[in-house]
């Protein structure tokens, strides 16, 4: 699903599988969102493929937190000069989770080569704000385009819903604070880790609104 002519979509919609949607930016760099499950990834490769593209043509791999279906194909990319960024603070929650946690995933002494913060981020001429996002997970991150007004949104808001805070290290009271924060970007694509985008500014704010009227009071 083209987004727009530098911003790809591949959306996960076979509902057997609990995999995350993947995303590509096509510019001077090129960078791939939450490249899912290591055992899915023939769906990303296969629309990577229609863009003459293949992994190793990928510059940058950015996780938008450490849940399996967001993040174990970077195995994909191990030995390879892609780099694996991920935020700061996920990465200390994955360590203190579980010794064994990426290893669990087939990432034995994984270790991304880029530790984000909140803050401008910039992908030689793409200028990006990583957000800190928590709720879903301690480090879970949400990337915001201006250029493009596109806000990759994991697993912290959806099309009508809200990540789950069920898991370790959610924290109900947090996730609202990120979707608050969130919705005062002005963001004209919502891209979201598991369901449908949401395309146009008044559907992204109702959205928001929506979410904020329904889901806030059970969280």
């Amino acid at each position: 699903m083209n987004i727009t002519d530098d911003l790809h979509a591949f959306l996960w919609l076979d509902p057997s599988t609990n995999n995350a949607n993947t995303y590509f930016i096509k510019g001077k760099k090129r960078i791939l969102i939450d490249p899912g499950h290591f055992s899915a990834f023939g769906h990303v490769r296969d629309h990577l493929t229609r863009l003459s593209l293949s992994p190793e043509d990928l510059d940058l791999v950015i996780i938008t937190h450490g849940h399996p279906d967001h993040m174990e194909a970077v195995r994909v990319f191990t030995g390879s000069s892609t780099l694996i960024a991920l935020h700061a603070s996920e990465m200390a929650y994955m360590k203190g989770l579980a010794p064994n946690y990426a290893a669990a995933m087939g990432l034995t002494d994984f270790q991304p080569q880029l530790l984000l913060k909140e803050g401008d981020l910039m992908v030689d001429d793409m200028a990006f704000q990583v957000i800190h996002a928590p709720g879903h997970s301690p480090g879970s991150l949400c990337l915001y385009w201006p250029e493009t007004k596109a806000l990759f949104s994991g697993d912290v808001v959806f099309n009508q819903g809200i990540g789950r805070v069920d898991l370790p290290g959610g924290d109900g009271e947090a996730l609202k604070q990120s979707i608050q924060k969130l919705s005062q970007l002005e963001v004209a694509y919502l891209l979201p880790g598991h369901g449908d985008v949401v395309s146009g500014r008044e559907r992204v704010k109702a959205n928001f609104d929506s979410i904020q009227n329904l889901w806030f009071g059970y969280i």
